[in-house]
């Protein structure tokens, strides 16, 4: 594949921003199975990352020394999860968590919490030559369920579950 949305450089300029700024960045998404099996199988549109709340002064700031500061507005945004970018090719989709302690993460409202783990966000990938810490591929398999997959999800169970040997989401009981 040659031609990019959102190439892997600017994947790791955007992580070693935040990193620069003391932002411990898990990535997410189509980026995340990409880094897991080591190669990039698709456009990318934007960066999926996850991130603890407790670092949102050093994420704003990471991001806007990349002119990533404008506010994207998308369908389902909500205060944990919404989408930035630099009103040109660089989006960001934010998802903030909170350290509950003990391993857990807590994800979304009050009312109606996602709970996980760390261990959820322990996979190591690589993004153009740069190690990554991304979505375990269990998680980011079943991030992708519980809603109608659009073609580019399919290829992305697809690649997931070929790599590892997964079974397809249609396969489990």
């Amino acid at each position: 594949m040659t031609e990019y949305a959102m190439p892997p450089e600017t994947v790791r300029t955007l992580i070693a921003a935040l990193e620069a700024r003391g932002v411990a960045v898990c990535v997410g998404g189509g980026w995340a199975i990409d880094a897991l099996v080591g190669e990039v199988t698709r456009k990318h549109s934007d960066l999926d990352i996850w991130v603890d709340a407790a670092h949102t002064e050093g994420l704003f700031a990471g991001l806007a020394d990349q002119g990533v500061d404008r506010i994207h507005p998308w369908p389902g945004d909500r205060p944990w999860n919404f989408v930035v970018g630099d009103g040109h090719s660089r989006r960001v989709d934010l998802h903030l968590y909170e350290s509950l302690g003990d391993g857990r993460l807590h994800y979304g409202s009050v009312n109606t919490p996602f709970l996980f783990t760390t261990h959820d966000l322990s996979g190591d990938g690589d993004v153009g030559g740069m190690r990554v810490q991304c979505e375990s591929p269990e998680f980011a398999l079943q991030n992708h369920t519980g809603y109608a997959l659009r073609d580019i999800d399919r290829h992305d169970v697809a690649v997931l579950c070929q790599h590892f040997g997964l079974p397809a989401p249609e396969d489990r009981q």
